[in-house]
């Protein structure tokens, strides 16, 4: 967690088209909730996990999963 980043636009990549800007809007909320990390570069915005929150990525994962 936390050292591979991936390009923000890449994240909605595999969801339906009409779901992708709701997607983007659920990414930039876990950006703010520290979940994931965000870094600019000189192509664009990337994001990784964040490794300090793993243990409430994790929980939030096994929550879902459960359902």
């Amino acid at each position: 967690m936390g050292r591979a980043h991936t390009s923000f636009d890449v994240l909605a990549r595999g969801i339906p088209k009409h779901l992708r800007g709701d997607a983007k809007e659920v990414a930039t909320e876990l950006i703010k909730d520290g979940l994931l990390l965000s870094k600019s570069t000189s192509y664009g915005l990337e994001v990784s996990l964040n490794p300090k929150m793993r243990e409430e990525i994790e929980r939030i994962i096994k929550e879902i999963l459960s359902d």
